[in-house]
């Protein structure tokens, strides 16, 4: 029997985001969210309402949001939210699925959005309260390690972390791998804990490539029970508040890999390869400083 995997692409958020230089236009946006959909996505982050100053690239979040709801009204689109505020605007776009973010790191979550744990926890079990019927998936940033703090060697901090958002009522949550700091052993161990302890609650996981392991640790999440991952398409993204971290896990990378293992993942090839280079030419052509890896027919990177 062939097993299924979920690929959720993360690229038109997380990786336009890190594009600082000039404002990537709206209809250029949409058109990588249409040939992702094209390929086989059906999972896919795709904006977020956070404020323009702190992410310009996301000023445009309603333009894009009607336009693709309007195209594709059942596909399972969703964006990221910081707070309150973000989840309203949202919601009275039509979307019924968010993700939240808060970070394992007090540092981390302090220069990512300016708040304490306390606070986060707050605003998430405000938006909760407020719109009972949206899906909010928790995105833990810095599960595995910080760019402040370190790495964390402990699974049962993250345990603990977790317990007041399942108390709060979550139900799905995406441990990430913020600055790419994270090995297979500790990625086992992680996955292990929370299963143990929360075997109810949805896991999905979130890979940097910063020392070259995304892929393995992908692979490690999936042969621990994770049937949903994240990537983005060409590599593109990194948080703009995490110093060092680089690019993401290649969507075209993880699809090919997969495919090749056996696994449904529902995504062509060379339909997301065609995409993965049209992004490059789109972002290379007119931002310089951004590079994409995507130069031959098999999804070798460098």
């Amino acid at each position: 029997m062939t097993k299924k995997i979920q690929i959720c692409e993360v690229g038109p958020r997380d990786g336009f985001q890190s594009i600082k230089c000039a404002q990537i236009p709206t209809e250029q946006k949409i058109e990588i969210i249409e040939e992702l959909l094209a390929a086989g996505v059906k999972h896919m982050e795709f904006t977020s309402f956070v404020s323009p100053k702190a992410i310009p690239q996301m000023a445009d979040a309603a333009d894009v949001t009607k336009a693709v709801l309007e195209r594709h009204p059942d596909a399972d689109l969703f964006a990221l939210v910081p707070n309150l505020r973000g989840a309203a605007n949202a919601y009275n776009l039509g979307l019924r699925k968010v993700c939240y973010v808060v970070s394992l790191s007090v540092s981390h979550n302090k220069a990512n959005i300016n708040r304490t744990h306390e606070q986060s926890l707050d605003a998430y079990r405000e938006i909760r309260a407020t719109y009972p019927d949206l899906d909010v998936i928790v995105d833990l940033a810095t599960t595995f390690g910080c760019p402040f703090e370190g790495k964390y060697e402990d699974p049962a901090a993250v345990v603990a972390f977790l317990r007041d958002y399942v108390d709060a009522g979550m139900k799905a949550v995406c441990l990430c791998d913020t600055i790419g700091i994270a090995d297979p052993a500790q990625v086992k161990a992680v996955i292990e804990a929370v299963k143990a302890a929360y075997p109810e609650l949805h896991l999905g996981v979130h890979f940097h490539d910063t020392r070259g392991l995304g892929m393995v640790n992908t692979l490690t999440a999936m042969e621990a029970g994770v049937d949903e991952i994240q990537s983005t398409l060409g590599g593109l993204g990194g948080c703009p508040f995490a110093p060092g971290a680089s690019g993401n896990l290649a969507t075209e990378d993880a699809v090919w890999m997969l495919n090749e293992m056996g696994y449904d993942t529902g995504i062509s090839f060379s339909k997301i390869l065609a995409a993965a280079k049209h992004e490059k030419e789109l972002i290379e052509g007119n931002y310089s400083g951004h590079h994409i890896n995507i130069e031959q027919e098999t999804p070798c990177r460098a």
